[in-house]
C-alpha cells in the first residue's frame, strides 16, 4: 500500500487533494451529529421538526443539480469546488452562531440547509470530475479508494469529537467546527495547481443535457443502479438523519450512543477503503451490491434494539460495503464515460439516485412518531435489501468489468 501512495503522490494536485478531503469531512463527521441534536433541543421541537430540516438541503440540491453538471464539464473544476466550500462555510457558521447566541429556529436552519444545497448541487458533479483530470484512468481505483481513506479518518475523528463536543458544549459549537473546516478544505482546493482549461463554448445549456442525457441512458447498468440507489438512498438518508438520532433520542447520552455508530460506519469505511486498494476485482458491481444488500443488518440491529455494542459491529460492516461500492462505482463511471461529459452523467446518476431521498427524510419523522422508530428502521432494511438484490437482475450489472 505505501508504494502505491508514493506512486500517486508523484501526480500534481492529488496529495493536496486527499488532504483537503480529510480537512472537510472532520467538520462533516461534527455536522450530522451536531445538526441534529441541535434542532432537537430547540423549543417544543419533534421528529417532524428535524425532517424538515435535513430535507431541506436535498431538495435545491437536487432541483439544480443537472445546471450543475453543465456548468462544471464547462469550467475548472477545482475553482467551483473551492468556492462552493468556501460560501458553504459561512452558512453553517450561521447555523452555529444562532444556536449558541439561541435565536435559532427551525426555518433558520432549514433555510440555511436551502442555501447549502444549491452550493452542493455545484459543488457535487464538480467534484466528481477532479480526480480523473489528475490520474490516469489505470490508477482511478487506486486514487479513490486513497481519497475515501483520507476521507474516513477525517470522519472518524469528527463523529467521535462530535458526540463530546455537542453533548458537553453544544450542538452550535459543533457547527462551528464543520464551518471551520470548510473554509480551510476550499482555500486547499481553490489553491490546487490549474486543473483542466477552460471548456470551449457548446451550443447552450439545453444541448449539453441532452448530450449528458445521451451518455447517461446509453448503459444498461448505470439505468439500473440509478434506480435501486433511488430506493436505497431514500431508506439509508431516512435512516441516517432522522431515524438514527431518534432512536437514541436521550440528550444526555445519545448523542454519544450516534456518534459511536457513526464512527463505526466510517470505521468500516475505512477498512473497505484498504481492501479495495489492495485488490483487483473483476465483477466490480456485482460484488458492491451483494454487499449493499448485507449492509441491511445496521437498520435491522437498530429496530431490534441490540446493544451499543452490537449496533456499531452491524455499523461497521454496512461500511465496509458503502466503501467497496462508492470506490468501485466511482471507478466503473469514470472509466467508462468520456471526461469531457463525465460531470453531467455523474449529475443525471446523482438526480435519480437522490431523487426520492427528501421524501423519505419528510416522512420519517411523522412515520416514526406514528408506528414507532423501530418499525421504520426495519421498513429501511427491508428497502435495501429488496432494492440491492433486485439490481442483480440485470446482466450488465453482475457482468460490468473495469480493465
Amino acid at each position: 500500500m505505501l508504494t502505491q501512495l508514493r506512486e500517486l503522490r508523484e501526480f500534481k494536485g492529488f496529495s493536496s487533494l486527499a488532504f483537503s478531503r480529510f480537512i472537510s469531512n472532520v467538520g462533516n463527521g461534527v455536522s450530522p451529529i451536531a445538526l441534529a441534536y441541535g434542532v432537537l433541543s430547540l423549543p417544543h421541537a419533534t421528529g417532524r421538526d428535524l425532517s424538515i430540516v435535513m430535507a431541506a438541503r436535498f431538495v435545491p440540491l437536487l432541483a439544480f443539480m443537472l445546471f450543475g453538471g453543465v456548468i462544471a464539464d464547462r469550467f475548472q473544476r477545482n475553482r467551483l469546488v473551492g468556492g462552493s466550500d468556501m460560501l458553504g462555510s459561512f452558512l453553517a457558521a450561521t447555523s452555529a452562531i444562532s444556536l449558541i447566541a439561541g435565536f435559532s429556529s427551525v426555518w433558520l436552519l432549514a433555510l440555511m440547509g436551502a442555501l447549502f444545497g444549491v452550493l452542493n448541487a455545484i459543488w457535487w458533479p464538480a467534484m466528481s470530475g477532479v480526480l480523473p483530470e489528475i490520474l490516469p484512468k489505470e490508477k482511478l481505483q487506486e486514487g479513490n479508494a486513497v481519497i475515501g481513506l483520507m476521507t474516513n479518518i477525517g470522519y472518524i475523528i469528527g463523529t467521535l469529537s462530535g458526540g463530546v463536543i455537542v453533548a458537553t458544549a453544544g450542538a452550535g459549537w459543533g457547527l462551528l467546527v464543520d464551518a471551520i473546516s470548510f473554509f480551510i478544505a476550499g482555500v486547499i482546493v481553490w489553491k490546487l495547481p490549474l486543473i483542466g482549461k477552460l471548456k470551449e463554448k457548446s451550443p447552450g445549456i439545453i444541448h449539453d443535457l441532452v448530450v449528458g442525457w445521451r451518455e447517461f441512458i446509453s448503459r444498461s447498468w448505470v439505468i439500473a443502479m440509478v434506480i435501486s440507489f433511488s430506493l436505497i438512498n431514500m431508506a439509508f438518508e431516512s435512516m441516517l438523519s432522522v431515524l438514527g438520532p431518534l432512536n437514541f433520542s436521550n440528550p444526555v447520552t445519545g448523542p454519544k450512543a450516534w456518534s459511536y455508530n457513526l464512527a463505526g460506519l466510517t470505521v468500516g469505511m475505512l477498512l473497505g477503503g484498504i481492501w479495495v486498494l489492495k485488490v483487483k476485482i473483476g465483477r466490480p458491481l456485482y460484488l458492491s451490491m451483494v454487499l449493499i444488500a448485507l449492509s441491511a443488518i445496521w437498520d435491522f440491529a437498530l429496530a431490534f434494539d441490540y446493544s451499543l455494542p452490537l449496533t456499531v459491529i452491524a455499523a461497521i460492516f454496512s461500511g465496509i460495503s458503502i466503501e467497496v461500492f462508492m470506490v468501485t462505482w466511482n471507478t466503473s463511471l469514470q472509466s467508462h464515460v468520456p471526461e469531457e461529459s463525465y460531470s453531467r452523467v455523474n449529475s443525471y446518476d446523482a438526480l435519480g439516485s437522490y431523487g426520492i431521498a427528501p421524501l423519505g427524510i419528510v416522512v420519517a419523522g411523522p412515520l416514526a412518531m406514528h408506528f414507532g422508530v423501530n418499525a421504520i428502521l426495519f421498513a429501511t432494511g427491508a428497502i435495501t435489501l429488496v432494492a440491492s438484490v433486485a439490481s442483480l437482475l440485470v446482466p450488465s450489472v453482475r457482468n460490468l468489468r473495469n480493465d
